[in-house]
């Protein structure tokens, strides 16, 4: 028995140890004489108590805040796991994981929706969730891209990456944009309501399916085309074990989705107090905070001379949102009962079509510098502007 007892107190001790390692690790990560971001972090303990108070309009502002350095931390870990996973790999998981925020706030909208017997929150909820996820392709091709092409083009004057890759994400967000314009063109010829949800129901799955037989083609039968060209950046080494940045990972994405959940309850109020547009609300600044993970591990690669992943990040955040976060959101307000359409309205609808044309007509040479991304930031302040003032 006593044998028995020092073998257990033996492994409780040594389970301390490794918890009280990687609890050290997770601080160091997160400690604001590393990176001055992180001292944005104070802004989650404000939009707790913001909340709590019921201060709607600090709560929502400090929550948007407090997203900002949680999706850094995010983007750190993939960044960490895309050195052992390969670009391809790791571009895949960074989108993954910073649509994460859009997807908690448009599932948390839609959930709210369909709880309310109010036609005005419905509505308001519906509207945020479709800007949202326009706001959310918007950003990534042309603010995320943008921003990683000047940064990347002030360190170095031409940078190339992967063509095919690009022109294949490429071709996937016009087939996007097909599945948007079809029931705003059949809304605007007369259409039923009816008819536009149904349509957008078939379109909705056709997309997933597309979408994953596009995973299909990029991680399985033709991943020599994706593969990273030779001479495409320096070799850098992990600075974090696999264990730790996973999780940073999982334990940054569960505080983004606290964040968020508090950022959505107190919307409505916030619309109200602040007086800011609700369509600028929804394209502009929830997607700004919500991508910080992406504007942040697109640029930093970029400036490391890792175009591929940058691209990867950037090209492929917008592709799932438009393939696989929108038409599950359409999908999931089908279930809950909550009329959410691919019908996004003719200016969001237009804009996500321009930027489309804009961003492959810039990717089509396979190389980049810091005018062509100048050239995407101006198209994204002047859309921007458009949704202010709209």
């Amino acid at each position: 028995m006593g044998e028995a007892s020092a073998a257990s107190e033996e492994e409780d001790t040594i389970l301390e140890e490794q918890i009280e390692i990687v609890f050290d690790r997770l601080i160091d990560a997160v400690n604001p004489l590393k990176n001055k971001l992180n001292w944005l972090l104070l802004a989650f303990p404000v939009a707790l108590w913001a909340n709590a108070a019921h201060h709607g309009e600090m709560a929502f502002i400090f929550s948007m805040v407090a997203i900002m350095p949680l999706a850094f931390l995010m983007g750190k870990a993939t960044e960490e796991i895309a050195l052992r996973t390969g670009e391809t790999v790791g571009g895949l998981l960074n989108a993954t994981f910073g649509n994460a925020v859009e997807m908690i706030i448009a599932g948390l909208a839609l959930y709210t929706a369909s709880q309310s017997t109010n036609g005005d929150t419905i509505d308001t909820m519906i509207h945020v969730t479709q800007a949202s996820l326009i706001g959310s392709i918007l950003g990534n091709l042309l603010l995320v891209l943008g921003l990683a092409m000047v940064w990347g083009g002030v360190n170095h004057k031409v940078q190339h990456f992967n063509h095919d890759s690009g022109q294949m994400n490429g071709s996937l967000l016009l087939l996007a944009i097909v599945a948007f314009i079809i029931p705003s063109a059949v809304n605007y010829a007369g259409g039923d309501a009816s008819a536009i949800k149904d349509l957008s129901h078939y379109a909705a799955i056709i997309l997933l399916v597309i979408y994953g037989l596009a995973l299909l083609f990029q991680l399985k039968t033709h991943v020599d085309v994706f593969a990273t060209e030779a001479g495409h950046g320096a070799h850098e080494d992990p600075t974090m074990s696999i264990k730790d940045a996973w999780i940073l990972l999982l334990l940054s994405t569960a505080f983004v989705g606290w964040m968020a959940h508090i950022l959505v309850h107190n919307l409505e109020s916030a619309v109200e107090e602040l007086g800011v547009p609700e369509l600028f609300i929804g394209v502009i600044l929830l997607p700004f905070f919500g991508n910080a993970a992406e504007h942040f591990a697109a640029v930093i690669v970029a400036g490391k001379d890792k175009m591929d992943l940058a691209i990867a990040i950037a090209i492929g955040s917008s592709v799932q949102i438009a393939l696989f976060v929108a038409p599950i959101m359409v999908l999931l307000g089908w279930a809950l009962g909550v009329p959410l359409t691919l019908e996004f309205g003719l200016l969001e609808t237009s804009a996500t079509f321009i930027s489309v044309l804009v961003a492959n007509s810039i990717l089509a040479d396979g190389k980049t510098n810091w005018l062509e991304g100048a050239m995407l930031l101006g198209c994204y302040i002047i859309l921007g502007a458009a949704f202010f003032l709209f």
